[in-house]
């Protein structure tokens, strides 16, 4: 009959595989205003009733890295709908999660992607940006390579999202992101719209004009010199999404955001 081992032993045993897997699953969570779905505090919706109220509202985000997979979830205010079809569980939002792994000025980018019109501080320059987006990931890569390719390194699209009740769900290889602790990193998070028909030079975006209309935000300026976001991580949200336009429709002062950590 062979001999029990210690308790102390088992203990030390459990100890240590409840430390290996804590240190082993990662999560970052934070939450957003409610009822601030409205950029720098005056953006309205489209008429178009694809568009409830509520739609781009950012009220969470959570991120969990576990074993080689890295999840995210961001929620909205209301239930999720797919008017246009795409089969995936949401239709209207386009999500971008920017990330800043080493928190230090002049390291990572401080444009944002193509058709946001926004900037970030300096030491809040982004590493990685994760893109949630309602169309093919084939759709999305080839506009990040024709109107961001030198940006293209760092972008990280999903090989599929999928939205369920209020919440937009997507998963990247951990070693995408980066080296480091995913919990000591910034994170923020814009909800702009999906656009099938984008101009030119935008990623998938759609527009602030200074008027509403069928497909398009108002509110803003139709020169382009307004930030294209409807809400972003944060209780400064006004502040970080304010901006100034020259009276030739040109920036003066562009929307500037920051990191949000734990």
């Amino acid at each position: 009959m062979k001999p029990r081992r210690p308790v102390l032993t088992v203990l030390a045993a459990f100890c240590s595989v409840l430390f290996t897997f804590t240190a082993f699953a990662q999560e970052v969570e934070f939450k957003d205003p409610l009822g601030d779905d409205n950029g720098p505090g005056n953006y309205t919706y489209p008429t178009d009733t694809a568009y409830p109220p509520g739609s781009f509202d950012l009220t969470g985000f959570k991120m969990k890295a576990s074993g080689d997979q890295a999840d995210f979830e961001v929620t909205v205010g209301p239930r999720l709908e797919d008017p246009w079809r795409m089969g995936v569980g949401f239709a209207v939002q386009m999500v971008f999660i920017f990330i800043d792994t080493d928190h230090k000025e002049g390291s990572g980018f401080t444009k944002g992607l193509p058709g946001t019109n926004v900037t970030f501080a300096a030491e809040d320059g982004w590493d990685r940006c994760v893109i949630l987006s309602p169309q093919s990931a084939t759709r999305v890569k080839q506009d990040v390579d024709a109107k961001a390719s030198d940006m293209a390194a760092a972008i990280l699209i999903p090989k599929s999202t999928r939205g369920s009740g209020s919440k937009i769900f997507g998963s990247v290889p951990v070693k995408d992101l980066g080296e480091g602790d995913p919990t000591t990193w910034g994170y923020q998070v814009i909800m702009q719209s999906n656009e099938g028909f984008p101009a030119k030079t935008d990623l998938l975006t759609r527009k602030v004009n200074e008027y509403e209309g069928q497909h398009r935000f108002g509110g803003g300026n139709d020169a382009d010199c307004d930030p294209h976001v409807m809400d972003i991580l944060g209780d400064d949200q006004k502040e970080q999404l304010a901006y100034e336009c020259n009276d030739d429709g040109t920036s003066k002062k562009m929307a500037m955001l920051h990191m949000v950590r734990k």
